[in-house]
């Protein structure tokens, strides 16, 4: 679900905005600005491509693993896991295919990264499985 929503609206932005074009969404909340992003978050590791195909290597086949194994565990851990893995596929799909990940969420309110919705599904995935940790896990040993 979050690969095809962060895709689909990859797909949107490219076909109706020009790079470095901005539209609020919400006044004073939410804009889209389309920004072609060769790097990570505040474009650090810009144009070293390999390394995030190296980290997508070992991350994606750890998160499956890691969802096989507790295929009967809690349902906010696997949720957290299929996040950050969707999160993950997205981007990559993106760095395979345009050699740079589409961004478009910037946050009007607060000085933020422009982001994208793999990006949300990565940050909200380990927001579950930290909470999962910190205060479930406990709970079903």
């Amino acid at each position: 679900m979050a690969i095809v929503a962060d895709q689909a609206l990859k797909f949107f932005i490219v076909q109706n905005y020009s790079v470095g074009e901005v539209q609020e969404i919400i006044p004073r909340v939410l804009s889209f600005n389309y920004i072609q992003n060769d790097g990570a978050a505040s474009n650090i590791f810009s144009g070293q491509m390999w390394l995030f195909y190296i980290i997508s290597a070992v991350v994606i086949p750890t998160v499956i693993y890691l969802l096989i194994k507790h295929r009967q565990g809690h349902w906010s851990f696997k949720l957290g896991l299929a996040l950050v893995l969707g999160g993950i596929i997205g981007n990559l799909i993106d760095r395979i295919r345009l050699h740079y990940v589409v961004d478009m969420f910037q946050l009007d309110f607060i000085q933020f990264n422009i982001f994208n919705v793999a990006d949300a599904a990565i940050s909200v995935g380990v927001v579950f499985i930290f909470i999962y940790l910190i205060f479930l896990d406990k709970e079903e040993k």
